[in-house]
């Protein structure tokens, strides 16, 4: 059921964020609302030595400086935040040696509670998933190197997951003056009942779609849904696994009939 604008949508968030088999948590993650607008923001930093945590940290705290100023829940306004947390974390770099090699993955979520829209868009490889009436209709493509050349027909699916080089990423914060992250180009009409997962590799390496889809079927809360995918991520993962970080946001009621539905997927990175 479409949402009619002016009509009130509750949010339910669950959240959790791991350092999994690491000794440093790299990743962060943030949220904001009001009765008009919402922003949710997760972040993957990389570059050892404490950059990491950083620069993530610095990201995600920038866009929620940034949407709290002043909200936009527009393709073009996304862009924005997201280049001036990229500028954020270059200026970062060059506060310490330590952090000159710094960079964070960054997706980000902004929605406009009374017209019942949402904008995303992402850097690297974190990941949006959008789930309608239980199954996935939208996910986000990464910038990496392995996502290129499943692109092209080179690899299936799973080398995203097992491929010895699926963290090299074409595109992160800190690594350009000028960032053109994949935005969604155009408003994306809310329903009631909507779920979406915003997460770092660490989480969804080792959860595929189906999996997600079938514990979201058995959860009657984002609680829920979380909980049980982390404990399907802990029977799956290795003894060093990476950090791993998951928001899950639910919009009104989640416990609806699943129909036919055709999964869209963003674009991925343009060359």
């Amino acid at each position: 059921m479409s949402l009619a604008p002016g009509t009130p949508m509750r949010l339910q968030v669950a959240t959790l964020c791991k350092p999994g088999g690491r000794d440093r948590n790299e990743d962060a993650y943030g949220y904001w609302s009001s009765d008009a607008v919402a922003c949710y923001v997760v972040s993957d930093g990389a570059g050892g030595h404490g950059g990491g945590d950083v620069a993530s940290k610095a990201a995600v705290s920038q866009v929620l400086k940034d949407f709290t100023g002043g909200p936009q829940v527009t393709a073009n306004g996304l862009a924005d935040f997201i280049q001036r947390a990229n500028l954020v974390v270059l200026e970062q770099q060059k506060t310490s040696a330590e952090y000159r090699d710094m960079r964070a993955t960054l997706v980000v979520l902004c929605l406009d509670r009374e017209h019942a829209t949402a904008v995303w868009g992402h850097a690297g490889d974190s990941r949006l998933y959008c789930f309608r009436e239980g199954r996935l209709v939208a996910r986000t493509l990464d910038h990496s190197v392995i996502q290129k050349l499943v692109d092209a027909g080179r690899y299936d699916e799973q080398a995203l997951r097992a491929h010895p080089q699926r963290s090299t990423l074409l595109l992160a914060l800190g690594s350009n003056p000028e960032i053109e992250a994949t935005i969604l180009d155009e408003p994306f009409l809310l329903q009631d009942g909507d779920v979406f997962l915003l997460c770092s590799d660490g989480f969804w390496e080792y959860l595929d779609d189906a999996l997600m889809e079938n514990v979201l079927s058995q959860s009657d809360s984002p609680e829920a849904w979380v909980a049980r995918l982390e404990a399907e991520l802990q029977r799956r993962v290795p003894q060093r696994h990476d950090n791993y970080t998951g928001l899950a946001l639910w919009l009104g009621d989640v416990r609806r009939p699943t129909e036919n539905l055709t999964t869209v997927v963003m674009p991925g990175p343009l060359t």
